[in-house]
């Protein structure tokens, strides 16, 4: 009768069964930008790191017009994308303020392409024409708000706009109707600017029991004084229904050395984030990174702070051309993300807005990106892929159209539980499409056709 060899069988079957050691590119989300780095760019070449990370001078050095984009990069960027900036200022929808921060992270031998520049500096030789079937305010905002400065569109949140000033303005603003002060495109609409305003929101909310979860945005929660942002939760919290709150700032992403140098604003957060939890409810932080590149160790030290305290911080991305659209891109920020302890939570199609057509994808693209992603890590660190749906839909899973027409790039969704028995549409940039796809866009009734061909399929 003959043996078998058990030791040798079972050596066998683990080593199967053992993942070879990881490539170092695997390691890449860990490795963040060290050192100095402003002093590259000639206004901060004597800014020493104290003074950096002041909040304060961060805020009374920011780039606001050609001129100071000039005087800050001197002679790191060629004259003529100095002009084409200088044209593409007049003609954005929003004001322009950049961070030093952010101009410290912008590759100015390569501007053109870098994906912090696209997201701030609006170049005039980039821009697009506006999609035919775009809306100032797409998401329709303004039409589901019972007060200013309040949207109630989903039955149990709302969402509270008590300012509307930036740390930075993004080009791609979803609410660029209301944001920052008027331009030379767009007249801006009000928000509930002022304490009176927000005691209106405040009444209406207390008024309506099924109000849960208020996001309270703008315009950008960093830019509320301590007193103002300790006031706000405090209101809130005082309401016996209210459940949750989730302040939203892209602050961290775009100058996170507030977090480090402004204490009164960081223990007025805290504060709320505490009380809160005395009264059993959820307090949270969300905010908005979108490169990989926006990350370094001033973030790292800034998302300690907020960890250490307790403060639970949410990310919601924007998919953007140039930005962030390369699947490889995407999946190494939702990994430093993770390694921050700063949770992915969404990211969103690019929303209609005006001016930015050069920085919105196709559908397909976030499909595919989502696919790519998913699987790279914990499903609690995995974002989910949305189209906020144009027309007051509310966010829909991007996958989850009723019908997609690749080739005229026009996306179906449905919302029941939002706005039952109506369709929300999402166009694909048409520079995107082909060739006889966009000269049917050309015509007005190929328009329509192709529209309502679309609801047709989806009522099918």
């Amino acid at each position: 009768m003959s043996t078998i060899d058990l030791t040798r069988d079972h050596a066998t079957t683990t080593s199967r069964g053992v993942k070879p050691p990881a490539p170092p590119e695997a390691f890449e989300h860990t490795k963040l930008r060290q050192g100095e780095f402003w002093r590259a760019i000639p206004k901060y070449g004597d800014v020493d790191e104290q003074t950096f990370l002041d909040h304060v001078w961060q805020y009374r050095n920011s780039v606001k017009t050609p001129d100071e984009l000039m005087g800050t990069v001197r002679d790191l960027a060629p004259k003529a994308f100095i002009e084409d900036a200088r044209a593409g200022f007049h003609r954005a929808p929003m004001n322009v303020r950049v961070s030093p921060y952010m101009m410290a992270l912008i590759d100015w031998s390569n501007p053109y392409d870098d994906p912090i520049r696209t997201q701030f500096i609006p170049l005039a030789s980039r821009l697009l024409p506006d999609h035919p079937k775009l809306a100032l305010d797409s998401l329709h905002e303004l039409e589901d708000a019972p007060v200013p400065g309040l949207t109630h569109r989903y039955e149990d949140k709302a969402l509270f706009l008590p300012l509307n000033t930036c740390p930075v303005y993004c080009r791609f603003c979803t609410r660029a109707y209301a944001i920052g002060g008027d331009t030379e495109t767009v007249e801006k609409a009000e928000l509930a600017t002022d304490p009176k305003r927000w005691q209106d929101a405040f009444d209406y909310i207390a008024s309506r029991p099924e109000l849960e979860d208020i996001v309270i945005s703008g315009g950008d929660t960093y830019q509320l004084p301590a007193r103002s942002l300790q006031r706000i939760g405090d209101a809130l919290l005082d309401i016996p229904h209210v459940r949750r709150l989730r302040y939203a700032t892209k602050g961290p992403a775009v100058m996170p050395s507030k977090i480090i140098s402004d204490q009164p604003w960081l223990d007025a957060l805290t504060n709320v984030v505490q009380r809160g939890r005395a009264l059993g409810k959820d307090v949270v932080l969300h905010t908005h990174f979108n490169n990989p590149n926006e990350i370094t160790w001033i973030t790292e030290r800034a998302m300690r702070m907020l960890f250490e305290r307790g403060i639970f911080v949410r990310n919601q991305t924007v998919l953007i051309r140039g930005v962030n659209d390369d699947p490889r891109t995407m999946r190494l920020l939702v990994k430093r993300l993770g390694y921050l302890n700063v949770h992915p939570y969404y990211v969103y199609m690019h929303d209609m807005t005006k001016g930015v057509e050069d920085l919105r994808t196709t559908v397909q693209a976030a499909i595919d990106i989502e696919k790519f992603v998913r699987g790279s890590t914990a499903g609690f660190n995995t974002p989910a892929f949305v189209c906020d749906a144009p027309g007051g839909g509310g966010k829909r899973d991007v996958h989850s159209f009723d019908h997609y027409d690749r080739e005229n790039g026009i996306a179906v969704y449905s919302a029941p539980s939002v706005k039952p028995d109506q369709w929300f549409l999402y166009f694909d940039p048409i520079d995107r499409l082909s060739k006889m796809a966009q000269a049917r866009w050309g015509d007005a009734r190929e328009q329509e056709r192709m529209i309502a061909a679309a609801l047709a399929a989806a009522g099918a």
